[in-house]
């Protein structure tokens, strides 16, 4: 449940329980409940969406080379601040090392893990989990969208849907996963949602090593990459979904068709299914 949802619960005109012990109760701030987030206009929605479109077909461009495909193959005016700015919003890094931000901006406090992956076979299930956040467009709005994906199958153990970037929807899905199963090793980036001692201590007890990439090396994580590409090409950019509600209906269709009947290529044209639930 993100702050949004929790603040619905707090009544103003309470004359026997005070605003500071409601937030109190259910652990939010006197600040998040109050705080309301800057709107973003149509128009940068609409940038943000072709800014998705681009970075999803090449994760290697940056902020400049994404400001000149929107101006040569869209022809929109937009200068590269504000490509950097909208980048921001959306969580947007490129492939190459150098000075993160937005979503993937690395709080310094954190305690960061080394990168346990490479060179590392990938023999059976559960063996890596990696996870991500990856920005959804609607057509009124946006939302984001974290997964944990199983490498050695591809089968998506848990997925949670959120219309903010607060970590609540992280630690709920993080939650949904290890209910499931508990993996060796879980990789991720060096986010500050994955590297706060909120989502990393939901490991205490479990033994699980904790992964992460390398600053700015998104193709450290290349299964929860190509996931997100196949989701927007077969599922978000077909549908156009209205709102988050219908988008968390379409996804959680999707989802279904991709571990059960998506026969994969690299799986030798097995499901993820077949391989998670009966190695």
């Amino acid at each position: 449940m993100d702050f949004r949802t929790k603040a619905e619960f707090v009544a103003l005109d309470n004359p026997d329980l005070s605003l500071n012990f409601q937030t109190d109760l259910l652990g939010i701030s006197r600040s998040h409940f109050y705080y309301q987030p800057e709107p973003v206009s149509q128009y940068d929605i609409q940038i943000m969406n072709l800014v998705d479109k681009t970075f999803t077909k090449y994760p290697f461009y940056g902020s400049r080379r994404i400001t000149d495909e929107l101006q040569q193959v869209y022809h929109e005016q937009v200068n590269r601040k504000r490509i950097q700015n909208l980048m921001r919003t959306m969580g947007l890094e490129t492939v190459y090392p150098k000075a993160k931000f937005g979503l993937s901006d690395p709080n310094n406090q954190h305690k960061k893990y080394p990168y346990l992956l490479k060179n590392l076979p990938i023999t059976s299930p559960n063996q890596v989990w990696g996870t991500d956040i990856t920005y959804i467009r609607l057509l009124k709005g946006f939302c984001y969208l974290v997964a944990i994906i199983d490498w050695y199958s591809r089968y998506v153990v848990a997925w949670t849907l959120s219309e903010t970037l607060e970590i609540n929807f992280c630690l709920e899905n993080l939650k949904k996963a290890l209910s499931v199963n508990i993996p060796i090793i879980h990789n991720s980036d060096q986010g500050s949602h994955f590297t706060s001692p909120q989502y990393t201590d939901l490991f205490t007890n479990t033994n699980v090593q904790i992964s992460m990439d390398g600053r700015g090396r998104c193709m450290d994580n290349i299964f929860t990459e190509r996931l997100w590409r196949t989701v927007k090409y077969e599922d978000i950019y077909i549908h156009d979904y209205r709102n988050f509600y219908e988008a968390k209906f379409g996804i959680n269709k999707y989802f279904n068709f991709y571990n059960n009947e998506r026969r994969h290529q690299s799986l030798d044209y097995r499901t993820p299914a077949k391989l998670y639930l009966e190695k």
